[in-house]
């Protein structure tokens, strides 16, 4: 066995590697070059919009943000969760770090409405297509197993540094719930039902949303719950390419050790994922 560009890589004599390494970065390159135009428009249209809500949601006053989060927390989850609302957010807002904080609220919001328009029908297409489901869930798990830093690599050559290969990363990352649990969802609808309403007339549209969606409901919310929590993840390791926000604060205490910022910056990170993951665990229940 030999060693491979000094690495601990060996491969075994007489039998070539195989080179997934080229192949790669042929990929990469090739759709690069042949790509760019429609990446730099997708980038810019992305980065506009993802910047305009940055802004306003810094520009409102931090008690009408309470105010509504608070409101969603009381009507959606319980009483102690609005009340750990209003403490969390304004904990977040005494240490400083009420600006940083939105901006990483702002990223999730887009990456989950990004992850659930393309998410669901997905999700449909998977449950109504036998032979999508066999391509689409060995994709999922594709995605779902490799770790979350690689997918930080090819977003930089396409969409270069800042929030827009953020938002990628993070949508990649983050969709395979909402598939899974919305394919899962729909067939989970009882075949009673399906035939009931096929023996109405109804069309395929109506059999949709008027029974598989509202009964599938719980399933696909609790794929969205678990794309937020994925998406606040990765949006706070996407720092590391330049997405700010909470994570880049986190990103800088590591690089100049210093640990009260980053726990800080943990601590605010720590809060907004109970908020968004009680919030949306009883939307199901409650609506």
């Amino acid at each position: 066995m030999n060693n491979i560009l000094g690495t601990s890589f060996l491969y075994i004599e007489g039998i070539p590697r195989i080179p997934l390494r080229e192949w790669t970065d042929q990929a990469i390159d090739y759709l690069t070059l042949h790509c760019s135009d429609t990446t730099q428009a997708i980038a810019e249209f992305l980065r506009t919009h993802i910047v305009n809500l940055q802004d306003m949601m810094i520009s409102l006053p931090p008690e009408v943000i309470i105010i509504i989060l608070t409101i969603l927390a009381w009507w959606l989850a319980e009483k102690k969760i609005a009340v750990f609302t209003i403490v969390g957010m304004l904990f977040i807002l005494n240490i400083g770090l009420w600006d940083v904080t939105m901006q990483t609220l702002a990223l999730v919001i887009v990456a989950v409405f990004l992850c659930i328009i393309i998410g669901v029908p997905l999700g449909i297409l998977g449950a109504k297509n036998e032979t999508a489901h066999r391509i689409i869930m060995p994709v999922l798990d594709f995605m779902q197993t490799l770790p979350a830093f690689v997918y930080l690599l090819p977003a930089i050559p396409f969409f270069g540094l800042g929030v827009v290969p953020a938002i990628i990363t993070t949508i990649i990352f983050a969709m395979p719930p909402v598939i899974r649990l919305t394919d899962l969802g729909i067939k989970q609808v009882p075949e009673e039902l399906v035939e009931l309403g096929k023996s109405f007339g109804s069309t395929f549209m109506q059999m949709l949303f008027k029974i598989e969606l509202p009964l599938a409901k719980p399933t696909i919310l609790a794929g969205i719950n678990q794309c937020i929590m994925l998406a606040l993840s990765m949006v706070v390791i996407a720092a590391m390419i330049g997405a700010k926000g909470l994570g880049g604060v986190v990103w800088k205490a590591i690089q100049t050790l210093q640990m009260g910022v980053g726990f800080e910056a943990g601590v605010a990170i720590v809060i907004i994922a109970i908020i968004l993951d009680r919030i949306t665990q009883n939307l199901g229940r409650n609506k």
